[in-house]
């Protein structure tokens, strides 16, 4: 089955059901979820369905309404989608995405909230996006106005990334206006941390990068890996939801990063 072939299935899949999850269509045609958003992305852009956070559903249906997924026809305005995107990470990666202007250098680490910022950057152009995130490259690579570069090194599989010393090599002389990272738990002490092991390209990152940004859903806080992926005194600012505690937000307000909640 060609890709035409399956878009056109996927759309009479969703006429049949009303929706449809990413994961299931990924099953269905033995191909990977990144080329089934990247078919919903261009589905959607032609009106024949509405995108929601792991899955598509008919224009018009009440999960659509339940969702509050804002319709094709006409431009939602940046605030209007925040309140639109109840998934948090969404929000978060709204807000990410409004920060970067026409001509920036985006060094966009690993992660699903990254992922969904990459979606986003999608729709821009005049950007250079450096990144390690294999689904992240894969989406922007639908759009030619955007310079994408990517690291080389070995894959970790578990986060389809790059890592290793050539990837870390790859970013030498490399200078970024942001840089977008996420995280397994953060705390104000102890910063960026991960229970995985070797992410020392993020240290890199940030390094190459005029401004460190993590965005960080409220779910991590208080969380502590046993690896440091970068300490607090390297993050500019925090993008988090508002699930967050009052306590996680005063010993923030105590530290350096500025905290941002959408």
């Amino acid at each position: 089955m060609n890709s035409f072939e399956r878009r056109n299935k996927i759309v009479d899949l969703v006429q049949q059901n009303g929706s449809i999850l990413v994961s299931d269509l990924s099953n269905s045609f033995g191909i990977s979820e990144v080329t089934i958003r990247a078919d919903l992305r261009l589905l959607e852009e032609k009106g024949l369905l509405i995108r929601f956070h792991g899955g598509a559903a008919r224009p018009g249906s009440q999960l659509e309404q339940e969702a509050e997924v804002p319709k094709t026809t006409g431009e939602v305005i940046l605030e209007e989608r925040y309140q639109l995107a109840k998934d948090p990470k969404k929000r978060i990666a709204l807000k990410a995405a409004a920060m970067v202007n026409p001509g920036d250098t985006v060094i966009l680490d690993s992660g699903s909230t990254t992922m969904l910022i990459a979606e986003e950057l999608v729709k821009m152009g005049n950007i250079t996006v450096i990144t390690n995130n294999l689904p992240a490259a894969f989406a922007l690579s639908d759009n030619k106005d955007i310079t994408l570069v990517l690291c080389g090194g070995t894959l970790r599989h578990k986060t389809r990334s790059m890592h290793g010393s050539i990837a870390e090599l790859s970013l030498q002389g490399i200078a970024g206006d942001v840089m977008f990272v996420g995280a397994d738990g953060l705390d104000a002490t102890n910063g960026i941390t991960t229970f995985n092991e070797g992410y020392s390209i993020s240290g890199v990152m940030a390094q190459a990068a005029k401004r460190v940004v993590a965005v960080v859903d409220s779910t991590k806080f208080g969380r502590r890996g046993f690896n440091l992926v970068l300490s607090m005194s390297q993050i500019d600012m925090i993008i988090t939801d508002t699930g967050i505690s009052s306590a996680d937000r005063q010993a923030l307000d105590r530290a350096k990063p500025e905290l941002v909640i959408v």
